[in-house]
């Protein structure tokens, strides 16, 4: 198998992950909760860097370079979401 195979099997199964991600429908109580405490409501890998109130460099948001970033944070939101909406649950402490 050649590079350009590689990479067009990667992007088929990068695509098929992002797809299932988008589909996921949120019916568990449990799921949902589990969902909004295990993934953050910010990316926490953003830092800044500074010696003696100078600051030497930042670190960007790692977050943004996951290819499942805009999929992982939307499992989030529609867990919140059925959280809200169909348990009536007061999500303030998963924000």
């Amino acid at each position: 198998m050649n590079l350009s195979n590689k990479a067009h099997l990667h992007n088929n199964l990068l695509s098929q992950i992002r797809y299932q991600l988008d589909v996921v429908e949120i019916h568990n109580y449990h799921l949902a909760r589990l969902l909004c405490k295990v993934i953050p409501s910010s990316c926490p890998f953003e830092t800044t860097v500074t010696v003696f109130g100078r600051i030497l460099f930042q670190i960007p948001p790692l977050c943004k370079f996951n290819p499942l970033y805009e999929q992982v944070v939307g499992l989030r939101f529609k867990s919140l979401l059925y959280l809200v909406n169909e348990c009536g649950e007061d999500v303030k402490k998963y924000c």
